[in-house]
């Protein structure tokens, strides 16, 4: 689709004289004349009002898991339906998914268009319980972001916002209506290093975070720890001290491995002692729950009870296992109210045996790449099936997990390394559906590229990558 053709009605509008609008959406309030936009490059003035180019259209719907947006306290391993859009208010040197948070290298064959209804009709199908605005960033999607989280909410459906949150307070107040989960991305604690590597201030960031707090919504709070230049111990103590002073102790706290992507590829991943560091620096000031991601490290990325350290939930990579809590989130062991909410209840991918007809493919691991994305289309009239399973397999046939598409539907889930000894996932899918594979770098990363097409030799840099001017 050309997206780019049509428009819609933004919100945070100011009208201001001669047909200038001002768009108060980001800190920046971009003051825009007749035919201008925005940094954003998604908000325009058309005609002297303000309007939204990308109300409905992003990337494909993807079924995933909560803890890809670093969130570890609530609702363990639950399912959610991630959903990121197009352009971004920041422009980070070394973001991961530039291929569609700026305008000018987005490729229309990676967008899409869905309404309100077809995004929680598609939750609802798949037993999908909680919308994940993700990705790119969702503070450029206000509009669709209130619209669709509204009727997801009057559906039983939460809603988690994983952000950058470069905000105003009156945006904030917005969503707060709506959205019940907030997984927000606090880069540094250091003014210059927002101006150079985000192209964004640090005090709206943290002015906004402190908002979400007071509300009294879930928080959990994201750092990446770019190799030399954000992920020293000095960088740990200054975000864990913004948690402890401006925040609570109780707020979990993650700090993120890097990989070298966009303009920052002559460098490498962070290197995991800066991490383990990092994480001992905030445990020792006194923050309560510090994890690291992109890592496989058990003992940083799982949780444990306060009181008596029993494991309350078991995590390896992406794959979650709650082993230590009862249903209202007090430890077995002990007793111990945890601060992890439960939702009760969870479904599943039902164990089937694949049809004799099926068509059987694998997926192999590969150093740092743990997880991918499988795309299936069913151009069909009627219900298909796609089955998969990991490599080994343990339980032979009964190791097999079901997923349906529905008719003419285009579904996109994820698959991930479930245990260290694990080589790789097979799927089988029924001979009227056509599948593509994409590799994932890192969690929260959105691949373009499939896995017959990349061509990689390492893991240490997605296709496709940035060619500089």
């Amino acid at each position: 689709m050309n997206w780019r053709e049509t428009h819609h009605p933004a919100r945070l509008e100011e009208r201001l004289s001669d047909g200038v609008v001002r768009c108060n959406l980001s800190p920046r309030r971009c003051t825009l004349k007749p035919g201008q936009k925005g940094f954003c490059n998604v908000r325009a003035n058309r005609d002297g009002r303000l309007v939204t180019l990308n109300y409905g259209k992003g990337l494909r719907p993807t079924e995933e898991v909560i803890e890809t947006e670093a969130v570890f306290h609530y609702a363990p391993s639950e399912a959610i339906l991630s959903l990121g859009n197009i352009g971004c208010m920041l422009n980070c040197d070394y973001c991961q998914n530039w291929k569609t948070s700026q305008v000018k290298w987005i490729d229309n064959n990676d967008v899409v268009q869905h309404t309100p209804e077809q995004i929680v009709q598609k939750a609802l199908d798949h037993n999908i319980r909680v919308l994940s605005w993700t990705y790119n960033d969702p503070v450029v999607w206000q509009e669709f972001v209130l619209e669709t989280a509204a009727l997801a909410k009057s559906a039983g459906i939460k809603n988690l916002y994983k952000s950058a949150f470069y905000i105003t307070p009156e945006a904030v107040d917005e969503l707060l209506e709506v959205i019940d989960i907030f997984s927000l991305s606090i880069k540094s604690i250091n003014a210059d290093y927002y101006r150079k590597l985000t192209k964004g201030r640090l005090e709206p960031v943290l002015e906004a975070t402190r908002q979400v707090y007071a509300s009294g919504k879930h928080l959990e709070i994201s750092t990446l720890m770019v190799t030399d230049l954000s992920d020293s111990e000095k960088d740990a103590r200054e975000i864990a001290g913004f948690i402890l002073n401006d925040l609570g102790p109780e707020v979990p706290l993650h700090f993120v491995r890097f990989h070298p992507d966009y303009k920052l590829i002559d460098t490498v991943r962070t290197p995991i002692d800066r991490l383990t560091r990092a994480r001992k620096v905030a445990l020792d000031m006194g923050v309560h729950n510090v994890y690291l991601g992109n890592v496989y490290d058990q003992e940083a990325s799982s949780s444990y009870c306060r009181s008596c350290n029993a494991i309350l939930v078991h995590r390896f990579g992406l794959s979650t296992r709650v082993t230590g809590l009862g249903p209202t989130g007090k430890c077995v062991a002990c007793g111990e109210q945890s601060t992890i909410t439960l939702l009760g209840g969870q479904a599943e991918h039902p164990s089937e045996r694949p049809t004799e007809n099926a068509v059987k493919q694998t997926v192999s691991w590969r150093g740092e790449i743990r997880s991918a994305h499988i795309q299936l289309s069913n151009s069909g009239g009627s219900a298909k099936r796609a089955w998969f399973r990991p490599l080994p397999t343990t339980n032979g046939d009964d190791d097999w997990r079901m997923v349906s598409i529905g008719a003419g539907e285009e579904y996109r889930f994820m698959v991930s390394q479930n245990e260290a000894a694990e080589t790789g996932v097979q799927l089988a899918l029924d001979p009227s559906i056509t599948g593509e594979m994409h590799e994932i770098f890192d969690r929260a990363h959105f691949p373009t590229v499939t896995i017959d097409n990349d061509g990689l030799s390492t893991d240490s840099t997605p296709l496709p990558r940035y060619k500089r001017p």
